[in-house]
C-alpha cells in the first residue's frame, strides 16, 4: 500500500494552520503519581465511556449528542484500547443510529466518533467491520445531509477507507462515493446542486487522503482524465481553501505517475488498450495540452498578487503551497518537513506523506501528539518510533490536566467515581441492615 512510501526531500511546507513545534501538557508528563493512582484514574475513565455509551440509548438527541462529544474527547486524548476492545461492536452501531436517525450536530459527532474509533483500533479485521458496516450509512447520509454533517462524514469515510481498506474495490467504492457529493451521477430522481466551497475542499482533501494508500495505475484512465480536468479547474476557483487542495491533490497525482501513464497509452507503448491513429495523436495531445495547463497555472497561482481584503495569512500559504508544487513539476523534488513530536523528529519527504500528515492533524486536532506518541498504527504510516520511556514501577507519570482531572472534587471523573461509591455504600448498607434484621429475629 501506499502508506510508506518515501522520496526526494526539499523545502518545509507544513500545513500551517496547526503549530506542532509540539510537546503539550497532554503529553509531555511531568506530575508524578502513584500506581494506584494511575489505576483509579484508568477505572474512572471506563466508567465515564460506560456511562456515555449507555446514554447513546436516551430518546432525547441532546442527551445522545452531549455523549458523543464525550466519547470523543476520550478517544482524542487518550488511547482507550481496553473499553474499544469490549465495547467496539456496541460503539459503532450505536454512532451509525445516530447517522441514520440524528440530527446534523448528532450526525457529524458520530461520524467524528467512528473515524477515531478505527484510528484506535488500527488495522484488522475490525478496522474492515467499521468500513463495511459504515458505508451504507454513510452513503444515505451524504445523499440528504446539512453541509456541516456532509464534510464531517466525507472525514469519516476518509478515515475508516484509509484504516480498513483492504483492496481495490472497497478504496475505489469510497472514492467514487466522495466524487459523488460534488459531481453526482445524473437520474430521474437526482438533481445536481451547486456545492459550497467547504464541501469541495473537504471532498478533495478527503480523496487525496485515500488515494495515498493505492497505485494510482490501476484505476480507470477515463475516470482519471476527468477527476485531472476537475482539479485543473478548481485552481481557478475563487476560494483559496479550494486551490490549495485541488493543488496538492494534483501533485500527488504526478508523484504516482498518473499522467505519465496518460502519455504512455496517448503513444500506444503500453499494455495494448491505447487508441489508434488520429484518435491516439488526439489524445495524446490533449493530455500534453493539459499538463501545460496545470504548470501554467500552478506557476500563475505561486506569484499571485494579493487582492483587496485577502488574507495576508492565506495568500502566503498559498504562494508557498505552489512554490512547492512548481518545483515539484519542474524539477522532481518534493517538500520535506519536520516537526518536533515531544523529544522526537517526525519527517516526511513526498507529498503522499505530507497530505497525511495534514489530514490526521486535522482530524485528531490536540490528540495528535498524543497519538503520534503512542499509537501504533501511525507509527506504522509514517514509519515513525518514538523513544521509549522506562518509569521505575513505583511511579508512572501523567499530565498536569490529567492529575487535576482527577484529583479536583468538581472533575467529571471525580462525579463518577462518586456516584459509584455512594451506589456500592448504599448496596453495603443494604447488606448490613438485612444482616441485623437476621440477628434480631433470631
Amino acid at each position: 500500500m501506499g502508506r510508506r512510501k518515501t522520496q526526494r526531500k526539499n523545502s518545509p511546507a507544513v500545513d500551517s494552520d496547526d503549530d506542532i513545534s509540539v510537546s503539550s501538557s497532554s503529553t509531555t508528563r511531568s506530575d508524578r503519581m502513584s500506581v494506584v493512582g494511575i489505576e483509579d484514574f484508568q477505572f474512572d475513565q471506563d466508567t465515564i465511556l460506560d456511562q456515555a455509551l449507555d446514554a447513546l440509548y436516551e430518546k432525547r438527541g441532546s442527551t445522545r449528542e452531549k455523549a458523543l462529544a464525550s466519547i470523543i474527547e476520550n478517544l482524542n486524548n487518550n488511547l482507550q484500547h481496553q473499553f474499544v476492545e469490549k465495547k467496539f461492536a456496541t460503539l459503532l452501531h450505536q454512532c451509525l443510529n445516530s447517522i441514520k436517525k440524528g440530527s446534523s450536530k448528532e450526525i457529524s459527532l458520530a461520524s467524528r466518533a467512528i473515524g477515531l474509533l478505527a484510528l484506535t483500533v488500527g488495522e484488522g479485521d475490525n478496522a474492515r467491520e467499521i468500513l463495511s458496516e459504515s458505508i451504507p450509512s454513510i452513503s444515505q447520509a451524504l445523499r440528504s445531509g446539512s453541509e456541516s454533517s456532509k464534510i464531517s462524514l466525507l472525514e469519516c469515510l476518509a478515515v475508516i477507507t484509509f484504516v480498513g481498506g483492504n483492496d481495490m474495490e472497497e478504496i475505489e467504492r469510497s472514492l467514487q462515493l466522495m466524487w459523488q457529493v460534488v459531481i453526482p451521477k445524473l437520474g430521474q430522481n437526482v438533481v445536481a446542486a451547486r456545492q459550497s466551497a467547504a464541501i469541495i475542499t473537504a471532498m478533495v482533501s478527503a480523496w487525496s487522503f485515500v488515494l495515498t494508500t493505492m497505485d494510482g495505475l490501476k484505476l480507470n484512465s477515463k475516470d482519471w482524465q476527468e477527476s485531472i480536468s476537475y482539479l485543473s479547474s478548481l485552481l481557478d476557483k475563487d476560494d483559496r481553501s479550494v486551490r490549495i487542495a485541488a493543488g496538492e491533490a494534483l501533485a500527488l497525482l504526478f508523484e504516482i505517475g498518473r499522467l505519465e501513464k496518460f502519455s504512455a497509452e496517448a503513444r500506444g507503448s503500453t499494455d495494448g488498450s491505447a487508441l489508434e491513429g488520429s484518435k491516439q495523436r488526439d489524445w495524446f495531445i490533449h493530455i500534453q495540452g493539459l499538463k501545460g495547463k496545470i504548470l501554467n497555472q500552478v506557476k500563475g497561482l505561486s506569484m499571485e498578487a494579493g487582492g483587496k481584503g485577502s488574507a495576508k495569512r492565506d495568500l502566503n500559504s498559498q504562494r508557498n503551497t505552489f512554490r512547492d508544487i512548481l518545483e515539484f513539476f519542474e524539477d522532481g523534488y518534493c517538500p520535506e518537513t519536520s516537526i518536533k513530536i515531544g523529544g522526537d523528529l517526525l519527517q516526511t519527504s513526498t507529498w503522499s506523506q505530507l497530505i497525511q500528515l495534514n489530514f490526521l492533524k486535522h482530524i485528531l486536532g490536540g490528540g495528535f501528539v498524543k497519538h503520534m506518541q503512542e499509537n501504533v498504527f501511525l507509527h506504522d504510516v509514517f514509519g515513525f518510533t518514538p523513544k521509549k520511556k522506562f518509569l521505575l514501577d513505583s511511579e508512572h507519570r501523567i499530565s498536569t490536566t490529567e492529575k487535576r482531572m482527577f484529583r479536583s472534587p468538581n472533575s467529571i471523573a471525580n462525579k463518577a467515581r462518586t456516584q459509584l461509591l455512594n451506589k456500592q455504600r448504599m448496596l453495603a448498607e443494604g447488606r448490613n441492615i438485612g444482616h441485623y434484621a437476621l440477628n434480631v429475629g433470631d
